[in-house]
């Protein structure tokens, strides 16, 4: 991994490249994977590389429905295991939930290295989708391929980095589909029950920490908060950010060397 100096004003972008790159060498990550990344590095841009408040208000009830969840699902791919190892351990306990590993690409090579990364942060956690048994129906791909006491089982799903044809198909089973996608405009965004439009490194340490607060809450406020989201109007309000602040920094002219 190229050593990047923290002085460097683009250093955390920088990093988490490097992340992905390193992601690819180890297995874990396909190829096509940096292709993502540098889509949705693009749209991270675009919403100012923060948590923007209807990513908060997504967050807030993506962690809601977990914690109501009876068999709570977190889908794990090569992008998501080269970015966030540790913070994806780190949710899956605070919401009480099962990991899968997931691949388009899949490889035994790419699963076992992906395991391998994981089980750094905590050798003795579940892994499931090792030897996947079930196929998501009208998903001929091998990412239809998911584990009978995981994705197969339950009720609520987080696929984050996703392909939307899965999301679709899931939400076709009855699942309940939340996402991380910081392209509002994609396939999977629309297709989600909750979307978070959101860099997922900023994303799931968030998760983790309203996960936290809100576990005591009574489940009938819980209930509450998940009812009244809406998810159309969430990512209605991400593009009306976006050029918003586009306007903003046309009418301020960007050239001025100001900071984004």
């Amino acid at each position: 991994m190229v050593k990047i100096p923290k002085s460097h004003p683009r250093y955390w972008s920088l990093y988490y490249r490097e992340k992905i790159i390193e992601g690819m060498e180890k297995g874990m990550t396909a190829k096509a994977g940096l292709i993502a990344h540098g889509r949705g590095e693009a749209f991270d841009y675009l919403i100012g590389e923060k948590t923007i408040e209807p990513a908060e208000r997504a967050i807030r009830a993506a962690v809601a429905k977990f914690l109501l969840a009876e068999w709570p699902v977190i889908s794990v791919n090569g992008n998501v295991a080269a970015l966030v190892p540790k913070e994806t351990i780190e949710l899956a306990k605070a919401l009480n939930a099962k990991l899968e590993i997931n691949l388009f690409y899949r490889t035994e090579e790419r699963v076992r290295a992906i395991e391998r990364e994981l089980r750094k942060y905590d050798p003795n956690i579940e892994i499931l989708g090792i030897n996947p048994t079930k196929r998501i129906p009208g998903l001929e791909h091998e990412r239809g391929k998911v584990d009978e006491n995981g994705i197969w089982r339950a009720d609520v799903v987080l696929v984050p980095l996703e392909d939307g044809d899965r999301t679709e198909a899931l939400v076709k089973m009855g699942k309940f589909v939340v996402t991380v996608d910081l392209n509002p405009l994609s396939r999977s965004a629309r297709m989600a029950d909750i979307t978070i439009v959101d860099n997922i490194v900023r994303a799931y340490p968030r998760m983790v920490e309203l996960a936290k607060e809100m576990r005591n809450l009574p489940r009938e406020k819980l209930r509450k908060i998940v009812e009244s989201y809406d998810n159309g109007k969430t990512l209605s309000d991400v593009l009306l950010h976006i050029r918003n602040r586009l306007t903003e920094l046309a009418e301020e002219g960007i050239w001025r060397r100001k900071e984004l």
